[in-house]
């Protein structure tokens, strides 16, 4: 049972109570009248209850963002890190929230206070109310031009100026909508400098960058890159972590080495990051997936931007190395096996080829061994398997192939026995986003096993050994969907990296139970773990190498 909201505005909350619980009304509310009317009061008594754990689904709230003195980007972010998405602009949120059905609910207190231009506030009310599946409650003046900017949307309007929405026979007297600012106000954070807007309130850095027309020697760029997490709640250390890896190599040549300094003492140590517009070297473009190369390639990453275009980077300096003959559009996977061969997964289905440095056979040998290769045997087998099933996520090693698909369910295959059978099992509820597979020793007898991780858009991330029942109980699991994964076998035992829609990534140590955990701020579209244990990102405009300490 919900306490009314008092103050004469009983009446305000059942009516704010049934149009959440009426599946036909507007899904826009705007909440207007003047100032000092009791409209923060009463979203501030709706928000209250409905973040409480045990609210029932009609009532419950989402998330919320406090507009007074807010610019639109981190209004942006706060939503997008509350609703377990990442976003920079308006337009992304929506983007991001359109394919998840379920029902969410939004507060919007103090809109008509909200700093910048009031189109772009207009355009984010306006795109979530698109979403069927959104309900936005929104505290506006009705003197403020917002409100009649939103007027034509057709929402359902409470004024609580008007006497109907007042169940006091004699009205309270008007109270201030906000508390009095009380406490100390930190001071202006300098935006010139590492260690002041590493350690300052990130509100007020990112306001600051936001109104400023120059770049701080770099600082505004990177912060604004990756601002979602900027704004979490961490140490001043963190923060100079996570500047770093959104650092370009355009900025002033003093910024680096002060933010090195600054983060020493950060959970993760960071050891390259290219980003959009490096040149020396050179950004290697957005990353659709990634992989660890492996003979002709060892030593390299192999990235996919989003033409289909499939590169080489030297893992220990970034330097591009190569590029393979053909482009493979729409890439969601990539495996690298130790002859060279390089698998590449899209919706079509499975590719592959050879990179340039690898030697081809000629003569005799070639006449003698012209068939399809084993590889190309065991993806005709998947092929054939995932009939009528789209494929949406892929493993290889020298031993197996594994392929994900919309149902859920892995199909995997020998690739070092002849006339394997492909085997299936079932994982998920909903699609398979992404597989590792591991290859461990099982003994001194040089017996290996391969086990493959697959995680799930259910947010499971499962262990299966093709040939045995799949271990119970999920590896781990989080309400986001899971966007990559990465597996290795180290002299530290084996490792697991998982990255998550959120924009969380965890590096968990299986032997130990141990895990680390980044928020970079961007939505990590590959995750790799090397043979050293450490952790390669790709993004849409960063690839980073970094390393729990």
């Amino acid at each position: 049972m919900w306490p009314r909201p008092g103050g004469g505005r009983d009446l305000a909350g059942a009516a704010l109570l049934g149009w959440l619980a009426d599946p036909a009304a507007p899904r826009l509310c705007l909440v207007t009248g003047g100032a000092q009317c009791g409209k923060s009061r009463l979203l501030a008594w709706l928000v209250r209850h409905g973040f409480r754990s045990g609210t029932v689904p009609e009532r419950a709230v989402h998330a919320v963002a406090p507009m007074d003195g807010t610019r639109i980007r981190a209004a942006v972010w706060s939503l997008s890190s509350q609703l377990g998405v990442t976003a920079r602009t308006a337009g992304d949120l929506v983007s991001a929230l359109k394919p998840d059905p379920r029902r969410t609910v939004i507060v919007l207190p103090d809109l008509h206070a909200g700093v910048g231009d009031p189109a772009g506030f207009a355009e984010l009310v306006v795109g979530l109310a698109s979403l069927k599946q959104v309900r936005l409650v929104v505290e506006v003046r009705n003197t403020n031009p917002l409100f009649t900017a939103l007027r034509p949307t057709a929402p359902a309007v409470m004024d609580l100026d008007e006497t109907q929405w007042n169940d006091l026979v004699q009205a309270e007297p008007k109270l201030d909508d906000h508390d009095p600012l009380q406490g100390y106000i930190s001071p202006a954070p300098d935006l010139d400098v590492p260690a002041s807007v590493c350690s300052a309130d990130p509100l007020r850095v990112t306001a600051g960058y936001e109104a400023a027309e120059a770049d701080h020697g770099g600082l505004r760029t990177a912060w604004l890159r990756i601002g979602q997490a900027l704004l979490q709640d961490q140490p001043p250390v963190e923060r100079a972590l996570l500047l770093r890896t959104a650092l370009g190599d355009a900025a002033d040549p003093r910024i680096a080495p002060q933010l090195a300094d600054l983060a020493a003492g950060a959970e993760w140590e960071l050891f390259w990051s290219r980003v959009s517009g490096d040149i020396t070297p050179p950004w290697p473009g957005p990353v659709s997936a990634l992989a660890l190369g492996a003979g002709p390639i060892e030593g390299q990453v192999l990235l996919s931007d989003h033409l289909g275009v499939l590169r080489t980077v030297d893992l220990a300096t970034v330097t591009p190395r190569g590029r393979l003959a053909e482009p493979v559009k729409g890439i969601i996977a990539l495996g690298v096996l130790s002859d060279g061969a390089v698998l590449a997964l899209n919706y079509a289905g499975l590719h592959v080829q050879t990179p340039y440095q690898t030697v081809r056979t000629s003569g005799l040998t070639a006449l003698l061994d012209d068939g399809p290769t084993p590889v190309e045997q065991a993806i005709e087998a998947v092929d054939t398997t995932l009939r009528g099933s789209t494929p949406t996520a892929m493993a290889a090693t020298d031993e197996r192939l594994a392929v994900g698909d919309a149902d859920g369910s892995v199909h995997a295959i020998g690739l070092d026995t002849p006339d394997s059978t492909v085997l299936t099992q079932r994982l998920h509820r909903g699609a398979v986003n992404s597989l590792a597979a591991v290859t461990l020793p099982l003994g001194g007898d040089r017996a290996t096993m391969v086990l493959l991780y697959s995680g799930g858009a259910d947010g499971c991330v499962r262990a299966w050994a093709p040939g045995h029942e799949p271990q119970e109980a999920p590896v781990t699991e989080r309400p986001y969907p899971v966007t990559s994964l990465s597996a290795a076998h180290t002299t530290d035992g084996p490792l697991l990296a998982i990255a998550w829609g959120d924009g969380l990534i965890g590096y968990h140590r299986l032997d130990s139970g141990e895990a680390a955990f980044l928020g970079p701020g961007l939505r990590a579209n590959g995750v790799m773990v090397t043979a050293d244990g450490d952790l390669v990102v790709g993004t849409n405009e960063a690839v980073f190498r970094l390393a729990p300490r």
